[in-house]
């Protein structure tokens, strides 16, 4: 015989031993596990014994738990429940482990002893009993199920479950129908004399006095709130109430709305103080009638403008790409961030991000609108952008133009009404965008998520200069695939005004009552976060109209001033133009005026636009005024937070942005603690308004998530912190070692996915 073979100790002899025998974990006493249900929610099936995987190292080691499929999500209960994470938004719809069906982009079984696998669909068969279940969701999620010790017929029962009801056959049957109308119900007593008043801040778009409110806001002296496509009689796709010239009556409005498509006639945006507005319109269809028909159109927006400057038209089909490369744009990037992994040579990593094309067209976006910006500015003209529906490309520039014009947009709910007028009444297809109903992919193209990545961009480049987050546009972003608002759901106000309808009667909900109040938008942050993780949204760092300073005693307002060009005096000079830190001469060298002048010839030969720029990148940026992006492509950023934030590689421990916005948050904090007492012991006054609300806890009502901590706390950072902070809960982690089942050859064309042992000898 011969002596065994000693094993050389390794790292992993040090560490405790991981829970992988089954059999124990199974004859262990199982506790029930049950599912946390919301009104309305039922389970549809489940299954025992399921290991979720979770480590990036070993696929031995994961969760145990049950795996439930119910009408709204797909939930996983764990046997052994972890220690609360510090670290995750409180979701107060959602659990930790849970994806809600509308966020599954694709549902893959796998039967690793007999090689088989297959994507699954609605109503579809599954012929053999599936060894893993990988989901693959549209928040750039991918989990793994493994089915070693379940039951097979149960596990293939849920698993058809999941794919049929991850498919509905029509928008009615989504969850948040069932969950509107029973929370309506129960909350009837809440309301006095069965009406509810909207009790949102952020205005919805839907009746003429919001549109009546922008005017006087804008001072567009020269436009009108119009009201004849009122019970969408006029167009499909317009809201009930637009604006137009003062100057076109409703029967040259309607004369005119044959010659465009779904009669979208130009409807006003915005006005800028030098009486310049931003309007959008469809293209005109009717080649007889085009010529006289822009002429008339053109001539009473000319007419608005105090000077009668002749507006600048663009045409944003033939000017930017179309939503076909940005769908394909995405699909690349998404292919990177959720499988490849990262390389030893960073530089190759970066360029493959790169040949993506999608931060090229972020960075074609973010130019195209700055240009824009710059005849409504800079060259004292009306702007029409055009494009064939009016529906997607517009949506992202005009918003754009609005973000770096006015100040207000910059705001929390400044930035929400902005998304609600230039996205959701505008008619943006988010029904057939989000590909919600999982039935014609060719339509579907992520083209709010790349508005929401441009909106970072800015905010990456003037930190001052906006109220919200990252946190907030990435929260954003995951409700589009939360089906219980109203906001993503839906194509047009025609359409969901119908479908609204038809809901209300089903649910004898009375006649005249508000839609928002039992439908209600994603405005309403209460339904999914309580007030504390609500203050993960608020930018400690924000100089804004409504950010109060202390001025010898007294609490001071910045003022927002006339000229959007004009200058704040006094800026920090490691903030000018929005660059934190030495950036400054880059800033100057590196501007848009700078990127257009080495295309052409002597800098004497500049042109207005140039001149324009040349001379705004010169002086300190007004965070309460104009704001134009840094557009070489050096300065285009790749959004980790957003893209990585699944990926263990890229989770920095205790690092990251994270930890500045923690100092940052604490020190906000004791500043507003200190100018409290400051007014307390001043006695109050006119001009000592209080921060917070009187009523409460006034710990609660502090703005801050991290709070100013005593002078004998530790002062390092907490150990919730990481770069992803906070988006990563475990077992939601996702690399290929883990899930080793390539999107790509999906992507590619091929029918199938292959399962992490089949994957380990293929080269295909």
């Amino acid at each position: 015989m011969f002596p065994a073979k000693v094993t050389k100790p390794t790292f992993k002899c040090y560490l405790p031993p991981a829970q992988t025998d089954v059999k124990n974990t199974v004859e262990k006493p199982l506790k029930k596990l049950e599912a946390k249900l919301l009104s309305g929610e039922i389970v549809v099936n489940e299954v025992n014994f399921v290991r979720k995987c979770i480590s990036p190292e070993n696929n031995q080691e994961g969760l145990w738990g049950k795996l439930i499929c119910t009408n709204f999500k797909v939930s996983f209960i764990p046997q052994d429940t972890s220690p609360k994470q510090k670290s995750t938004l409180s979701h107060l719809l959602l659990g930790e482990h849970d994806i809600p069906l509308t966020c599954l982009e694709q549902v893959v079984t796998v039967n690793d002893t007999k090689g088989k696998k297959k994507v699954l669909g609605s109503n579809q068969k599954l012929k053999f009993n599936p060894t893993e279940l990988i989901l693959y969701c549209k928040d750039l999620r991918v989990i793994r199920f493994c089915f070693e010790e379940a039951g097979p017929e149960s596990a293939r029962k849920v698993c058809l479950a999941i794919a049929h009801y991850s498919h509905p056959a029509d928008l009615q049957l989504l969850f948040g129908f069932e969950y509107q109308g029973r929370r309506y119900h129960e909350s009837k007593e809440e309301r006095v004399n069965g009406s509810t008043p909207r009790g949102l801040q952020t205005p919805i778009f839907d009746r003429s006095s919001d549109w009546d409110r922008e005017i006087k806001r804008t001072n567009a002296s020269e436009w009108r709130v119009c009201s004849i496509n009122q019970s969408y009689a006029f167009s499909s796709s317009l809201p009930e109430h637009i604006v137009v010239p003062s100057s076109l009556t409703d029967q040259d409005l309607m004369q005119y709305a044959s010659s465009f498509t779904d009669h979208r006639i130009p409807m006003w945006c915005w006005s800028h103080s030098n009486g310049s507005a931003l309007v959008r319109m469809a293209s005109l269809t009717d080649p007889l009638q085009q010529k006289k028909t822009e002429q008339k159109i053109f001539a009473a927006i000319t007419k608005s403008h105090p000077q009668r400057n002749e507006p600048f038209r663009s045409d944003l089909d033939k000017s930017l790409p179309s939503i076909l490369d940005i769908q394909s744009a995405f699909v690349k990037l998404r292919q990177i961030c959720i499988l490849d992994p990262f390389e030893e040579s960073e530089e190759r990593w970066l360029s493959t991000i790169e040949n993506s094309r999608w931060l090229e067209y972020v960075r074609v976006f973010l130019k195209h609108s700055a240009e824009m910006v710059y005849h409504l500015e800079g060259g004292n003209s009306s702007v029409i952008l055009q494009e064939e529906e009016d529906r997607d490309l517009n949506c992202v520039v005009s918003a754009l133009m609005q973000l770096m014009l006015d100040p207000r947009y910059r705001s929390l709910i400044g930035f929400q009404s902005l998304v609600q007028k230039e996205w959701v009444m505008a008619g943006h297809r988010f029904l057939d965008r989000c590909n919600h109903l999982k039935k014609n992919d060719k339509e579907e193209s992520p083209l709010f998520l790349l508005f929401l990545d441009c909106v970072w961009q800015m905010m990456n480049q003037y930190p001052a200069a906006f109220e919200f987050t990252e946190t907030y546009l990435t929260v954003l972003s995951d409700s589009m695939w939360i089906p219980l608002f109203s906001t993503f759901l839906f194509s047009s106000s025609k359409q969901r005004a119908q479908h609204l309808m038809d809901f209300a009667k089903h649910k004898a909900i009375p006649q005249g009552e508000d839609q928002v109040v039992y439908f209600p938008p994603v405005w309403e942050w209460s339904q999914q976060f309580s007030t504390k993780d609500q203050t993960l949204f608020n930018n400690p760092m924000y100089v804004g109209k409504g950010a109060a300073c202390v001025q010898n005693g007294e609490v001071k307002t910045f003022k927002r001033k006339k000229a959007y060009s004009s200058t704040l005096r006094g800026t920090p000079t490691n903030l000018r133009n929005g660059v934190k830190g030495g950036e400054e001469s880059l800033t100057r060298r590196s501007s848009l005026a700078n990127e257009l002048k080495s295309e052409l010839t002597p800098v004497k030969d500049l042109s207005p636009s140039e001149r324009f720029f040349k001379d705004w990148f010169s002086r300190p940026a007004d965070l309460q005024g104009l704001l134009i992006p840094l557009l070489m492509p050096s300065h285009m950023a790749f959004w980790k937070l957003f893209f990585l934030r699944w990926v263990p590689e890229a989770c920095i421990s205790k690092g990251g942005p994270v930890t500045t916005y923690h100092k940052l948050s604490q020190l906000v904090d004791e500043i507003e603690i200190l100018q409290s007492q400051l007014r307390q012991y001043k006695g109050t006054s006119p001009g000592n308004t209080p921060l917070t609300s009187s009523g409460g806890n006034p710990t609660d009502q502090r703005r801050m998530y991290f709070q100013a901590s005593s002078p004998d706390d530790p002062s390092t950072p907490p150990e919730c912190l990481t770069s992803s902070f906070p988006f990563t809960p475990t077992g939601n982690l996702s690399r290929r070692t883990v899930q080793g089942t390539p999107i790509s050859k999906f992507l590619n064309g091929a029918r199938i996915w292959l399962s992490t042992e089949t994957l380990a000898n293929d080269t295909v």
